[in-house]
């Protein structure tokens, strides 16, 4: 299972430093409508419609996934205000740092300096993140329901 974790980050990793997506001036610049726009991130998106599409037709067929005893999809579909807050702080974040997750992990690699900063941001929020989110209890669940 590591092996596939490695593989499958190694080559998401190579096409972010392949594409250009792992430079935050680059993101910055398809954000910039007015000014110096890039529209680099546009054919990126664009380029993976089809493997996804592909992906999900493929999903669909199978009955678990090939490295998992069954497929981990999301069960909620609502739009709340954590949904709306946590994009709205992913989108600001995205458009001053130009980086996001991914392509700043790949960025500790490739420019260290730049990165390290979002990424210590990037985990300290998730651990304030986790301390402020503490699971329902089942006393709380019934009330709710009830």
């Amino acid at each position: 299972m590591a092996i596939l974790a490695l593989g499958s980050g190694t080559l998401f990793g190579a096409g972010l430093a392949i594409s250009g997506m792992a430079d935050p001036t680059r993101v910055r610049d398809f954000l910039d409508l007015f000014g110096r726009w890039d529209p680099t991130l546009a054919f990126v998106m664009a380029g993976a419609i089809l493997p996804m599409a592909i992906a999900w037709q493929v999903q669909r067929r199978l009955a678990s996934p090939l490295a998992s005893s069954e497929f981990n999809i999301p069960s909620t579909t609502g739009i709340d205000g954590k949904l709306v807050g946590g994009s709205l702080l992913f989108g600001v974040g995205w458009g001053v740092a130009g980086l996001c997750p991914g392509p700043a992990i790949a960025g500790l690699a490739l420019r260290p300096s730049e990165a390290l900063i979002f990424v210590v941001a990037m985990i300290v929020g998730m651990m304030i993140h986790r301390s402020l989110s503490r699971p329902a209890s089942a006393e709380t669940l019934v009330t709710e329901k009830g």
